[in-house]
């Protein structure tokens, strides 16, 4: 039987607003991917559920992963701990699954010291302009909470050339598609089909 290739890890990373969840909603409707699922140790909301939503610990359990270096990335946020387990990371890739992971830029940069091989795609607004329109017509925030998300967003875009392939999320047919070629270009590299190739 031939040795199922192993998955490959994508950083999917951009500013708030700029569309990440909904272009990852739509790629999930066509690939079989695994969405990493982040562990913290804030409680769980209602509805949410252990396993799907996050993997809920206590600060115990966290700081003993911290310690055993089981996390890819971490970071404490309004004083609770997040981060993310390479357990579930590692299952999936070895099941030859390519895993996505949704985070901020201090986690990617934790991420890809420990795995430098880790694919690293940014998504980019069209438009300074249409950012902060998305930001305002989602009506969530306050307009002291969006001045907020911009500032970071700005440095967000000032250092996106630490990744290894921009989106511009001009539609989000068009940007998942885009997300689709990556990762399917990201497969086609010749060290990895020579690899595949002289296991069988």
């Amino acid at each position: 039987m031939d040795k199922k290739v192993r998955g490959k890890t994508f950083i999917v990373a951009g500013p708030s607003g700029v569309g990440k969840g909904t272009i990852l909603k739509k790629l999930f409707e066509t690939h079989d991917l695994y969405y990493s699922v982040s562990a913290t140790t804030r409680d769980p909301r209602e509805g949410e559920v252990d396993g799907v939503h996050y993997h809920f610990l206590s600060v115990e359990e966290f700081r003993a992963m911290i310690a055993e270096d089981a996390l890819l990335e971490h970071a404490e946020y309004a004083g609770n701990y997040y981060g993310t387990p390479k357990r579930y990371v590692d299952e999936a890739m070895d099941a030859g699954r390519d895993v996505i992971l949704e985070i901020e830029m201090q986690g990617a940069r934790q991420v890809c010291a420990k795995r430098p091989e880790t694919i690293r795609i940014f998504i980019a607004p069209p438009s300074w302009e249409e950012l902060e329109r998305r930001l305002v017509n989602r009506g969530t925030d306050a307009p002291e909470k969006i001045a907020q998300r911009l500032r970071q967003a700005r440095v967000e875009l000032e250092n996106a050339g630490e990744y290894d392939y921009m989106v511009v999320n001009e539609t989000v047919e068009k940007a998942a598609e885009e997300v689709a070629a990556i990762l399917c270009a990201e497969h086609c590299r010749v060290d990895g089909r020579l690899e595949e190739i002289l296991k069988k």
